[in-house]
């Protein structure tokens, strides 16, 4: 059973479930088994709620794509009465939330067997996932000395190491994607209001952020999300509707494309030679599968620094506003807060309500520089980061200078100066992994399309994956862990 579980995505699980050749239970035996002999050494599993799911079983699983199978939900978001947060924060410990989620009632009803939450940085802000209120980081299962990323840590860490074939994520700046490429993953973020939202929040992040998956396959990816699609009542945003499904656009070729390779940044400035390695590569694979390949030709106007300034502002008057709204007017114990978000509240009381609206524009008309770009291109191939896995530590929430941590010298921007820019276009973009580097750490590659072309970015990732194919390498590092290589 345990041979089974370990070599099998969510969409074979879920198929033998509905053969009967495997039982829920016995699913989630198989997965308990690996929390306890993985996650002391990866710290990415929290909030186990095993009664919970043995109750879903009992009382009947919905007849969704995904019946059966264990899952895991970000400890940020994905709100729901049986499941307490921390929210990635000592202030918010074992918070109980009244209501479920629309996401969560979504994931629920594709059968999914929820069982416990996976470890976020503080109110998602991040890059890495090092939070106090865990006691200590979450590590990359392919070296515990690096990070497994953030904000989605915990679920890249979980699925990578083989403890479930996927997990939920949420992204407001690559928080989906930073740990599909960190974990060697699946991370897909689909266009703006594609997902829904509510009903605990109008939008976050100025529409900046939205749900996904991290997972080893692309078609549980593509399962994932068509489980969850649609926006709910009241949405502030609604994407173009989809043709079809993503498990269909899957089996439809993405026909001959421009593609625009950057092994640079989109400021022009130099990515390790891991990354420029995996964006060389992946551009000779889409040339010899048909596609017209040539270099970016960089913008003069695009100015993405700009629009990393208006991001930080953004976020950080969404974080002041999260720490203030769960205080309610009590005072605040700094000790309860990393620094980073001490930082970010103290950067927020700077400035002006004309700051945080010009910071909106300044975000959306950015977005439109964008979609100028994608007129001369169908798709964008990048490095999903700068560089492969940080070390742990390197990135840690220590710096109250929030500016700082994330457009300084060495910060946050400088390491993934890619993921955020579809966050502000809203465009949907996928992190592939595509290439393992000389110490074996994953780099992911980013391709990215014009809004609401999200099954042709589907239709090319799974071009893609047939030519390139990565689940035997993920699952030599699964065979490892459990003593099976």
């Amino acid at each position: 059973m345990k041979d089974l579980y370990l070599r099998s995505d969510a969409t074979e699980l879920a198929a033998r479930v509905a053969r009967l050749d495997v039982t829920p239970d016995e699913l989630l035996d198989c997965a308990l088994e690996q929390v306890a002999a993985l996650n002391p050494d990866l710290n990415a599993v929290v909030m186990i709620r095993e009664d919970v799911a043995r109750a879903s079983i009992r009382a009947g699983l919905p007849e969704g794509p995904f019946r059966g199978v264990p899952f895991l939900i970000k400890d940020l978001g994905a709100e729901a009465v049986d499941f307490p947060t921390n929210n990635g924060s000592a202030l918010w410990r074992n918070s109980q939330h009244s209501y479920d989620s629309e996401m969560f009632l979504r994931m629920r009803a594709a059968g999914l067997v929820t069982f416990a939450r996976t470890t976020s940085p503080e109110l998602g802000v991040g890059p890495v996932t090092e939070a106090q209120v865990y006691g200590g980081p979450t590590r990359n299962p392919w070296n515990t000395d690096h990070t497994s990323g953030g904000s989605s840590g915990g679920s890249g860490a979980a699925v990578a190491a083989g403890i479930v074939p996927a997990a939920h994520g949420s992204d407001g700046g690559g928080s989906v994607r930073i740990p599909a490429s960190s974990c060697g993953l699946v991370g897909f973020k689909p266009t703006r209001g594609r997902l829904p939202e509510g009903p605990g929040a109008g939008e976050g992040w100025g529409g900046m952020a939205i749900d996904g998956f991290l997972t080893r396959s692309l078609r549980d990816t593509a399962g994932l999300l068509d489980a969850v699609d649609g926006p709910d009542l009241g949405a502030p945003y609604f994407p173009p509707t989809l043709q079809g499904t993503f498990i269909q656009a899957m089996s439809r070729p993405p026909g001959q494309l421009r593609v625009a390779l950057c092994n640079t940044t989109l400021s022009g400035e130099p990515t390790d030679p891991e990354c420029v390695a995996a964006v060389e590569n992946t551009g000779k694979l889409l040339q010899d599968l048909g596609h017209l390949v040539e270099p970016l030709h960089l913008p003069v106007d695009l100015d993405v620094e700009s629009m990393m300034v208006a991001w930080t502002q953004i976020v950080a008057c969404g974080t002041a506003l999260s720490v203030r709204h769960v205080l309610n007017g009590r005072p605040l114990d700094p000790t309860l807060l990393d620094g980073v978000t001490r930082g970010a509240i103290a950067y927020a009381d700077r400035l002006s309500g004309s700051d945080y609206l010009g910071a909106l524009n300044a975000i959306h008309a950015f977005g439109r520089r964008m979609a100028h770009l994608f007129t001369t291109c169908d798709v964008l191939v990048t490095p999903t980061l700068a560089r492969p896995p940080a070390p742990v530590g390197q990135l840690a929430p220590t710096n109250e200078d929030f500016l700082d941590y994330r457009t300084g010298p060495g910060g946050v921007f400088d390491y993934s100066p890619f993921t955020a820019v579809f966050n502000a276009s809203g465009q949907p973009a996928v992190s592939l992994p595509l290439h393992w580097s000389a110490t074996g750490l994953p780099v992911g590659v980013h391709l990215a399309m014009p809004f609401g072309a999200d099954e042709t970015l589907m239709a090319l990732a799974a071009q893609i994956e047939i030519a390139a194919p990565w689940f035997a390498r993920q699952q030599r590092l699964i065979d490892r862990l459990a003593g099976l290589a």
